[in-house]
């Protein structure tokens, strides 16, 4: 496990992952298994070696807003936060891709940040890293029309895979922007007009 951790964490120092190694667990989730709920105490820390996951916002309806994905050699930082200071959650994670995730326990974090530099980085990396990206989806909804919200959306998803197939459903789309079915697929059906992308049974193929 060594080496995939140093490929995937590159900045983690040797010492470090030994630490990793002798304290903490590997587990894994399978496509749609929740993970992580609004509400509950969480005990660690993940790592994601393999898979994706979605970081959601719930409302006091149960409404849904997608947030941002966890892929390999990345961490949650709201849950990093959560941990440290011992309270609930604030987010939701579900699993899209089966994931393995290294799961750091609650008391490691506040020592590896005195005795490993290289983990003290990290986590402020990681903090700094998502907070720039929560401001973009906060300026999404505050600046940003519907149909301007979805181009950002699909972006997102694009760079999120490295690719231009999208397996996402309308329905998906809409709850992850906390709006309609019918009006996500009027807006995708403009798009297709626009040659913007192609509209499929079961995915969305990006042309632009």
């Amino acid at each position: 496990m060594h080496d995939h951790i140093k490929k995937l964490f590159s900045s983690f120092s040797s010492s470090l992952i030994d630490d990793i190694e002798k304290n903490a667990v590997v587990q894994e989730f399978n496509a749609g298994d929740v993970i992580m709920r609004t509400g509950q105490y969480i005990k660690n820390t993940v790592l994601v070696l393999s898979g994706k996951i979605k970081i959601y916002r719930e409302d006091d309806d149960g409404g849904e807003f997608f947030m941002y994905y966890l892929q390999p050699g990345q961490a949650c930082a709201i849950s990093m936060i959560c941990a440290t200071k011992n309270e609930t959650s604030q987010i939701m994670a579900k699993v899209v891709e089966d994931v393995e995730l290294v799961m750091v326990p609650l008391p490691l974090m506040d020592k590896w940040m005195m005795q490993h530099r290289s983990w003290y980085e990290f986590v402020i990396d990681t903090y700094r890293s998502r907070f720039e990206e929560v401001l973009e989806v906060v300026d999404s909804i505050a600046f940003r029309a519907m149909d301007e919200r979805l181009e950002f959306y699909l972006m997102r998803h694009k760079d999120a895979c490295s690719c231009v197939d999208l397996k996402l459903s309308h329905q998906e789309i809409a709850t992850d922007l906390n709006t309609s079915r019918e009006v996500i697929s009027r807006l995708l059906k403009k798009l297709e007009q626009r040659g913007a992308l192609k509209l499929h049974r079961n995915h969305i193929e990006l042309l632009k």
